[in-house]
């Protein structure tokens, strides 16, 4: 019955609109702590503070993507742990109006969480309702867009968790402020564009064959597409126009105008003489140019010289990696049959430590590195072990996605995609969350009674 469901889900929906009752002004700091000019006080981050840190990371950087993906297959799973991130991130959000120690002034980071609470009250609020099953009336109407915004919040609640976090450490060290600001965006976005192109390219290799059959374009038309718009975008925006050119302007435009100039060309490579996909070694030789740059680019610090030149020989083995896959591993076909094999991790993983290593490259970071008597070996060594896991974290849930557990249908033979992996998850995908997860209760409650 719908009153029984209502009652049992009523502690989620009043602990989801507590969440936007509470303000974020609520917590008593005083700014005062903080010196003239400076964006933190110098005490040291607390007890409570850290476990704030550590809870928010654990609900939105782990069980909250794992419960997302539990959604999509289907599993009945995806609920409890769903609720699990939702009481963690919680916590931690009282946490971080509890804590004393260091005291910050004004941030984004402050900014962007009630967005960020917000959102992921939203989903709450909507799960609740989606799994009451209430389909008569106005509630048929509501409840089909109400899937769809179900599904658009959750495909955007990732993006925003990251961003959020890479504001929360930003905001912990005091970073990013003043003549360092431009300099951290170029940074932070470009790691986190190399990251995200890395992930793409494990779930186009596990998942995604069967969209790009679908499509009817290889991957580098689309690695294509958005290299030459990232280009164009680099080339108008790295120098501020009417001021003198500096050394550094001119290396990030020239990169820009590689960009869009390699990727015009992959555009048209991409498409072969009778109109079939066809793959191209562009995206990997411009993949190697701009490591070759980087690597090469100048620095005040030598320990950001060395952690530059690192950055750039692992985005050039990133690139040398991708030429040899498609040339030589694939021969131009767009799969293997079966399982990839073991050298197609190397790419993705390589992106992923490249842009772990130029996030973490910033002036302010490599100085304070530097002021504490960490060699880059060392600094490196760890920026290496973060990107395994983050690689490691990544593998458990597109495995997960792809593995297709007992409570799926299995897909027909025409479904089969290009790589032996079931074409279920190319409409699965079109899905997210507690959508595949209603519409299965749906199919086992259709003709009975609420």
């Amino acid at each position: 019955m719908p009153d029984m469901s209502l009652r049992r889900y009523l502690p989620f929906l009043l602990l989801a609109l507590g969440i936007r009752l509470v303000p974020v002004t609520a917590h008593e700091h005083h700014a005062e702590e903080i010196p003239e000019g400076e964006a933190v006080s110098p005490d040291p981050l607390d007890s409570i503070l850290w476990i704030h840190i550590f809870t928010m990371m654990a609900a939105f950087g782990m069980v909250l993507p794992f419960g997302m993906v539990l959604g999509l297959v289907r599993s009945r799973w995806h609920v409890p742990v769903q609720v699990l991130g939702s009481v963690l991130a919680v916590l931690g959000w009282f946490l971080g109006h509890a804590h004393k120690g260091r005291q910050f002034a004004p941030n984004i980071h402050a900014a962007v969480a009630s967005s960020l609470m917000g959102m992921l009250a939203l989903q709450v609020g909507l799960g609740i309702y989606l799994k009451l099953h209430l389909e008569k009336g106005w509630h048929a109407l509501a409840r089909r867009h109400l899937v769809r915004l179900h599904g658009v919040v959750g495909k955007v609640m990732p993006v925003v968790s990251w961003t959020q976090m890479l504001f929360g450490g930003i905001t912990a060290m005091g970073f990013c402020r003043a003549d360092h600001q431009g300099q951290c965006l170029a940074h932070f976005i470009m790691g986190s564009s190399f990251i995200g192109y890395g992930i793409v390219m494990v779930i186009i290799l596990f998942a995604g064959q069967a969209w790009l059959k679908r499509t009817r374009k290889s991957q580098e038309f689309w690695d294509s597409l958005v290299i030459t718009i990232w280009g164009f975008v680099n080339t108008f925006t790295e120098h501020r126009w009417g001021q003198e050119w500096a050394h550094n302007d001119i290396q990030h435009t020239s990169m820009g105008v590689v960009w869009w100039c390699a990727g015009l060309l992959r555009l048209w490579l991409s498409r072969g003489g009778d109109g079939r996909p066809k793959r191209n070694l562009i995206p990997g030789i411009v993949i190697f140019l701009t490591g070759y740059a980087m690597s090469a680019h100048p620095q005040h610090l030598p320990l950001s010289t060395m952690v530059h030149s690192v950055f750039g020989y692992t985005l050039m083995a990133a690139g040398l990696a991708r030429v040899i896959e498609i040339a030589f591993v694939l021969r131009d076909k767009p799969a293997l049959d079966g399982e990839p094999s073991s050298f197609q991790h190397l790419t993705p993983f390589l992106l992923f430590a490249s842009g772990f290593i130029f996030m973490c490259a910033t002036e302010e970071q490599l100085a304070l590195v530097s002021s504490v008597g960490i060699d880059h070996v060392s600094y490196l060594l760890v920026l290496y072990s973060v990107s395994f896991l983050m690689y490691l974290f990544t593998m458990v849930l597109v495995h997960t996605y792809v593995s297709n557990p007992a409570d799926v249908k299995p897909a027909g033979p025409e479904e089969r995609g290009m790589n032996g992996h079931a074409d279920r998850r190319v409409h699965d995908a079109e899905e997210f969350e507690l959508e595949g997860l209603i519409s299965e209760d749906e199919g086992e409650g259709e003709g009975k009674p609420e």
